[in-house]
Parts: C-alpha cells; structure tokens; sequence
C-alpha cells in the first residue's frame, strides 16, 4: 500500500528533465550555425546592394563627364550611412571606397566594419567596370 505521500506526488523524474535538456541541447547546436550562416548571407547583400548603387552613380558619372576620373564618392551622390561602432545592429555594416578610377575603368570596395563570424577576417566585396563588363565578387570572403 502507497503512503499518502508517495500517491499525491507528481512532477517529472531526473531522468526525464535530463532527457529534455539533451534533445533542446541537439536542436540548438543545429539550428544555431545555420541561423549565423543566415543572417551572414542577409548582412552581405547589404554590400552588394551598396555597390549596385555605386555602380549606377559612377555610370551617371561617366554619362556626364566621358571619365571616372575624380570620381568620388561625395562627387557621385553616395551618402554613407553611420557605421556600426559596437555592436551589429546598426545602420551600415561595410565602408565604400572607391579604389580606382581612370578614364573608361574604376574599381570600388565595400570593407565589412563588423568581423560576422568572430575569425578575425573582415568580409570584402569589390565592384569593378574594366570598359566592357562589370564584375561584383567576393574578394575576401568571411
């Protein structure tokens, strides 16, 4: 026979409690790195977004002027947002500079400010027109 006791006693077992913990501990760790490597991938369309709009600046440039030569970035009309100073939450997360521009060809660079992944590389995309055609890459991926 149960004591009175023992037949009110309800609740979860340690063995249960633990079980819980291990399965929200598997979940975690992979759910975790894909939500990073997502919202990596959201905070570099950023870049490419920035430097599509520099790309059309710099061929307005070109429209009016037949050079990019003293092309600047002040000098096209782009306005760089505030940078994120600590933490990545804020407005703009790359730096634009442009790093070349002669009388058919320039280059331009978006540098990241915040390290995304904590390695210590800094994310950098670069968007260059050669005269011919137009190339946005990943020049040192993060």
């Amino acid at each position: 026979m149960l004591s009175k006791f023992q037949r009110n006693q309800k609740g979860f077992t340690l063995i249960e409690l633990m079980i819980v913990v291990v399965i929200i501990g598997i979940l975690a760790a992979l759910a975790i790195p894909r939500f990073m490597a997502a919202t990596t991938k959201s905070k570099m369309s950023e870049a490419k977004t920035m430097l599509k709009q520099v790309h059309v600046l710099m061929r307005s440039y070109y429209q009016e002027s037949d050079t990019y030569v003293g092309a600047t970035l002040a000098g096209i009309g782009f306005v760089q947002q505030p940078l994120v100073t600590a933490a990545p939450a804020g407005p703009a997360r790359y730096t634009i500079a442009i790093t070349s521009a002669l009388a058919t060809t320039y280059a331009a660079t978006a540098t990241s400010v915040v390290d995304f992944d904590g390695d210590g590389v800094m994310n950098v995309w670069t968007i260059a027109d050669n005269g011919t055609n137009v190339t946005l890459t990943n020049t040192i991926p993060d």
